[in-house]
């Protein structure tokens, strides 16, 4: 099973763990894949280095370099396919779209309204973590 993670459930399973952080270990677990793209990256490593995640970083004796690398080598990284604008309130989050359709994703994971509106994009279906959590269970 192929995932893109929207930005932040990345950032939410990197720093907090969680239930997005069960799709971080089953990704390092090779149960599923995860791909992104460098724009998903970009932003990524942008919020990461948000004075407001400091904090939390130092607290698990992390540095924004050890997190990002350390997702980064974990992704498979696409090349975003063209698409038409789709999310106009916030055309940020066409990336995720992008990539997932570039990536032939299964599902994409977020907790933005803006996405999970949608429901899906193209056939892929647009979850949340937890429903995520459930696919991932359901397919090994």
């Amino acid at each position: 099973m192929r995932l893109v993670l929207d930005t932040n459930t990345a950032l939410s399973g990197l720093l907090w763990g969680g239930t997005p952080g069960r799709l971080i270990d089953a990704a390092e677990a090779q149960r599923i894949e995860l791909a992104s793209s460098a724009a998903l990256l970009a932003e990524l490593q942008g919020v990461l280095s948000r004075e407001k995640f400091a904090k939390q970083l130092a607290k698990r004796g992390l540095t924004v370099g050890d997190v990002f690398d350390g997702y980064a080598a974990l992704v498979t990284i696409v090349t975003p396919a063209v698409i038409a604008p789709t999310i106009t309130r916030d055309p940020a989050d066409d990336q995720a779209l992008a990539a997932a359709l570039a990536a032939q994703a299964d599902l994409i994971v977020s907790g933005d309204a803006h996405l999970l509106d949608l429901k899906s994009f193209q056939g892929i279906e647009i979850v949340t973590a937890a429903i995520a959590v459930a696919h991932i269970g359901s397919a090994t």
